[in-house]
């Protein structure tokens, strides 16, 4: 009577589970190649799903172009004896007399340590009057100041140096040794040089960005590529606002990776198989390598290419697919170029779902047993 009701009881359990398997379903971390599958265009579904090859790969190779206009790269650097407006000035002036215009009893030379240019580019000095100093080296200003005390005192002697002002000065900020405002000056008159005067960059070279702003004018470029290229080291301007930041872009990874989370660029360019490795690989127990997705709003430009049409107008759901088990299918994932907001999701194996099922069915089956044990010995 004992074994017969064990054997019932050991029937329903396993009908139960049954149900309750294929009515709920089990845990997975999410969608199996062929559910994915099914929300494709070809099945009335809204996204195209595409198998990575070496065609897809080089027309989908889109990495973000930063780069100087020509009107910051075309800009001349700046003399450094130019003067501007807000720049300040050092004059010391001798006179040839015991008592002079300018200089004190029993001295025959005057020191004026900081005469500002102002706005309009103009200076003022006692006896000479206001000239015109933007614009003009110090070696013409001091002319100019000569031939104005000429006429009062003989043989004036005037020296002019150029100390940096607000009018030539800018301003950094972000990720640098020092932020603040510096001066244009001889060893600083371009990007370069400038960065190295504010302490260099304090991130990651391979994803630093630096940004230049020109009154209303904007311009970015990676900072290995200033390096890189020797034309993009751009004269600067008083006023110039420079920008040193971290690279914003990021992908998300989900599924059977080491890690799900949203992962930032680590370089200035990422392909899937960099991507992966971020996060750790695939999981060895329940990762599929032939069911690596890549989901991403693709432009339509790019759309067309892939799919060899010309009428896609807009953002298109695409679905990139990667399969690492083909001949070549590490090498197409090693050239297939991440974008930014891309999300990549690798799906179990098929065999992952059978293990949980068996799981899920010895496991009740067990207690059972176990529920009929004691049942027994009682």
């Amino acid at each position: 009577m004992i074994f017969q009701s064990f054997r019932w009881a050991r029937a329903v359990a396993l009908v139960s589970i049954v149900g309750i398997l294929s009515s709920c379903g089990l845990p997975q971390v999410g969608p199996n190649k062929r559910e994915i599958y099914s929300g494709s265009v070809q099945k009335e579904g809204d996204a195209f799903i595409v198998s990575v090859n070496d065609r897809v790969t080089r027309a989908t190779a889109v990495t973000p172009a930063l780069g100087f206009s020509d009107s910051f790269i075309n800009a001349g650097v700046i003399g450094s004896d130019t003067i501007r407006p807000g720049d300040i000035l050092g004059l010391t002036i001798w006179e040839n007399v015991d008592d002079g215009l300018l200089a004190g009893q029993g001295q025959n030379a005057t020191a004026l340590e900081e005469v500002q240019v102002d706005g309009a580019g103009f200076i003022f000095v006692p006896y000479a009057g206001r000239i015109r100093a933007s614009g003009n080296s110090p070696e013409a200003i001091r002319r100019i100041i000569t031939t104005k005390l000429e006429e009062q005192t003989p043989d004036p002697q005037v020296q002019v140096r150029r100390v940096a002002g607000d009018g030539s000065t800018v301003s950094l900020i972000g990720s640098v040794g020092a932020q603040g405002v510096y001066a244009i000056e001889r060893p600083t008159r371009t990007l370069s040089t400038m960065l190295a005067r504010a302490g260099g960059v304090t991130i990651t070279p391979e994803i630093a960005q630096i940004t230049v702003i020109r009154g209303d004018m904007r311009s970015r470029i990676w900072f290995q590529d200033l390096y890189d290229h020797p034309e993009l080291d751009i004269a600067l301007r008083g006023g110039d606002r420079i920008l040193v930041e971290e690279d914003t872009r990021a992908f998300t990874a989900l599924g059977a990776t080491g890690g799900q989370a949203r992962v930032p660029f680590q370089s200035q360019n990422l392909s899937a198989l960099e991507a992966i490795a971020q996060v750790g690989g695939l999981q060895s127990a329940t990762a599929d390598p032939t069911g690596i997705f890549v989901f991403r709003n693709e432009p339509a430009e790019v759309a067309n290419i892939v799919l060899g049409r010309d009428d896609l107008v807009g953002a298109q759901r695409f679905a990139y697919v990667l399969d690492l088990t083909r001949p070549n299918g590490m090498f197409q994932a090693r050239d297939f170029v991440i974008r930014d907001a891309d999300t990549i999701y690798v799906t179990e194996a098929p065999y992952t779902q059978f293990t949980k099922i068996i799981s899920a069915l010895t496991g009740p089956a067990a207690s059972v047993n176990a529920l009929a044990n004691i049942a027994g010995n009682n």
